[in-house]
């Protein structure tokens, strides 16, 4: 197997080998810093840049099948973001996403194709109930990815706090994770329910998901 990787010109990722073990194990991985300060920094100046331009929109419930705005299910407003037409923050979180990838697809096989992300705001006062992040008529979320991009002060006590409802030998167990900036967490789409309880100060993140063919 060594001789492979070396013909494939493979350097193990100690960070990326955690996320894969985690993974494996919990099915969900939570990374402290995967983004620096600094580029933590850009993303939150350009996700405020485009709020105030009034770019974002009400979230919905559903894929374009089935979309349906539900303000008891959902309060964040989002704006996709096109690979494409990035800007320099854009880019910077593009090109880690592209790396983990590909490691990705590489290590494990995952036939990671296309992916998909939008920068999330949730203003005070809003959630986002439990659910599921897969559709009935469309399954090819394999991996759910969330990154936070809130202010370095972020306390517990400011709420928006993401809930992860696992299966511990046929008993439930609530794993809650609070968003810390530059906190990434990823975990199985169509396996781990979750829900964001609601938030006492604006909420900010980019989400989004890793999908197959």
């Amino acid at each position: 197997m060594s001789q492979l990787f070396e013909a494939l010109d493979f350097v193990e990722n100690p960070l990326y080998e955690q996320i894969i073990n985690d993974i494996g194990k919990q099915k969900y991985a939570i990374v402290d810093d995967f983004f620096s300060v600094e580029e933590v920094d850009v993303l939150r100046t350009s996700i405020l840049d485009k709020h105030e331009e009034d770019a974002f929109k009400k979230a919905a419930i559903g894929n374009k099948f089935d979309e349906l705005i539900v303000k008891t299910i959902r309060g964040d407003v989002i704006l996709w973001i096109d690979e494409a037409k990035s800007n320099y923050a854009e880019s910077l979180f593009f090109k880690k996403i592209n790396d983990l990838v590909g490691y990705l697809n590489k290590t494990c096989f995952l036939g990671i194709l296309h992916k998909e992300f939008h920068y999330a705001i949730y203003p005070k006062a809003t959630f986002y109930k439990r659910h599921l992040d897969t559709f009935k008529n469309d399954d090819r979320r394999k991996l759910s990815f969330v990154c936070y991009l809130n202010h370095e002060d972020w306390q517990p006590e400011n709420g928006g706090e993401l809930v992860l409802y696992l299966d511990d030998n046929g008993q439930e167990v609530e794993k809650v994770v609070y968003p810390f900036p530059g906190r990434v967490v990823i975990f199985e789409s169509q396996i781990l329910e979750h829900e964001v309880k609601p938030v006492n100060t604006k909420r900010l993140s980019i989400t989004g998901w890793l999908k197959t063919r």
